[in-house]
């Protein structure tokens, strides 16, 4: 299920929305541009440097002097990805969902929520598995609080959708609470039942599910906190 468009318009541009995307594929060249020196493993250093781990985040593997602090990786892990599959999918959920976050937020609103959202999303993730050492990456906690927030601003908006089943492929509209409905229940079930087969919570490697739920209901939240009470926007 690949989204294409809503038909929600927004009233301003989103350079937030646009600066994050273009922050994104900047780190991810860079990023690329690291195993492409000759060494295979720089890459992967680099990775394990900026990406947050659980176990250090929360001090069960502790580094004396390490560089970023732990709780600085929350924040650079964000705009790290594993592959141009997941940054283009996250990059492509942010630009369709996120510009309309953006202008009922505002612009200032919006940047303090995507961090706050992405943030939480870590957390989650941590608290279900504190001692992992596998390095999360990627801007998918954040852009799951958007989605959360897209949800509860804009349930009824018509989304263009690609669906792909094998050899099944159509385009539908269906309205946001559909199609964000049955996303959030697929984070949920992965969830779950990656953490009854390893009992890591999906620390094992790959998607760090929990950090979708996590980020997915702390948008929810966040709109209520952060939501401008009169309109006002910055």
């Amino acid at each position: 299920m690949i989204p294409l468009r809503d038909d929600i318009p927004s009233h301003s541009v989103p350079f937030v929305t646009i600066t994050l995307i273009g922050l994104n594929v900047l780190a991810f060249l860079y990023q690329t541009s690291i195993g492409m020196n000759g060494d295979p493993r720089a890459s992967e250093a680099f990775v394990f440097e900026f990406g947050a781990i659980p176990c250090r985040v929360t001090g069960n593997c502790p580094v004396p002097g390490e560089f970023p602090p732990p709780v600085v990786t929350i924040f650079t892990s964000m705009f790290l990805h594993g592959g141009l599959f997941h940054i283009a999918g996250n990059m492509l959920y942010l630009w369709i969902f996120g510009d309309n976050v953006e202008d009922t937020l505002g612009h200032a609103r919006f940047l303090a929520f995507y961090l706050l959202a992405g943030t939480a999303a870590a957390l989650a993730q941590m608290v279900v598995h504190p001692t992992s050492r596998i390095p999360m990456i990627g801007a998918s906690g954040a852009v799951s609080g958007v989605l959360g927030a897209y949800l509860l601003l804009f349930p009824y908006a018509s989304v263009l959708i690609l669906l792909i089943f094998g050899f099944f492929v159509r385009i539908v509209r269906w309205p946001a609470m559909i199609v964000l409905g049955l996303w959030i229940v697929v984070q949920f079930v992965n969830g779950l039942v990656t953490f009854s087969v390893s009992g890591s919570g999906g620390a094992t490697g790959g998607t760090a599910w929990f950090a979708h739920i996590g980020g997915f209901l702390a948008g929810m939240v966040l709109l209520f906190l952060i939501r401008p009470r009169r309109g006002g926007r910055l």
